[in-house]
């Protein structure tokens, strides 16, 4: 997948999370929920993560916006993911 002047190969994980940041050069904040299985109790409990995201010249995020990332190599120190697409404003 091309990006403009960079050149970002994207390998590995894919996620569709909630804007939850401003994007500032170039960068923001997703997070999306997830269940984690606690044993003790036998049950689900919610957990969030929130992922830093490398967002190109060419799409328009708004916080609320659903967006697809996708995994490449590291960006920056906090950076690993790049943002494909808009799935929903």
């Amino acid at each position: 997948m091309k990006q403009g002047k960079n050149n970002l190969r994207t390998h590995g994980r894919v996620f569709t999370g909630r804007v939850i940041s401003n994007v500032f050069h170039k960068t923001t904040t997703i997070e999306f929920p997830r269940q984690v299985y606690n044993a003790k109790y036998e049950r689900f409990q919610k957990r969030r993560t929130r992922i830093k995201v490398h967002v190109p010249e060419n799409l328009e995020i708004k916080i609320g916006d659903f967006i697809k990332i996708i995994e490449t190599r590291p960006i920056s120190k906090t950076k690993n993911f790049l943002a494909v697409e808009v799935v929903k404003k």
